[in-house]
């Protein structure tokens, strides 16, 4: 993060309450979870290798981190949470960062061939049988009335 960044978190960090009066200034709070919690999210997903992006367990901790950064400045800002612009935030991220991800956490893939083959055979040979079977016997009139 850049000094301006920085001083900004000090800020907020220091300040205990900020006045009620005032209320939530959306404005501010986007910019600084722009700032501050995408900043540091960016920089932890970073250091991730990129193959594992759509791994839970090696992103949970990096995900809380940012869940309670936005958290943690709604509060500091008098906003409520979670709010319009948090859920804007985390869909932006969601784009930037999962967007190939299945929702069990795992990239979907066809199975291999091995075990895709028997799917597909089985069934064209079933329906092969059963024709074979239905002209072969509509042929044998022997037998019916």
């Amino acid at each position: 993060p850049s000094p301006t960044q920085w001083r900004r978190a000090a800020w907020l960090l220091s300040a205990q309450v900020l006045p009620s009066a005032c209320g939530c200034n959306g404005g501010f709070y986007e910019r600084t979870i722009n700032d501050l919690c995408a900043a540091k999210f960016k920089f932890d997903m970073g250091g991730l290798d990129r193959g594992l992006w759509c791994s839970w367990p090696d992103t949970t901790e990096i995900y809380e981190e940012l869940t309670n950064c936005t958290y943690q400045l709604a509060l500091k800002v008098d906003c409520f949470w979670p709010n319009q612009i948090v859920d804007r935030f985390f869909v932006q991220i969601h784009r930037i960062y999962f967007h190939d991800c299945a929702l069990t956490g795992r990239l979907l893939h066809d199975p291999p061939i091995g075990i895709l083959a028997p799917f597909i055979a089985v069934p064209v040979l079933v329906t092969l049988l059963v024709t074979a079977l239905v002209v072969w016997r509509s042929k044998r009139t022997e037998g019916v009335l």
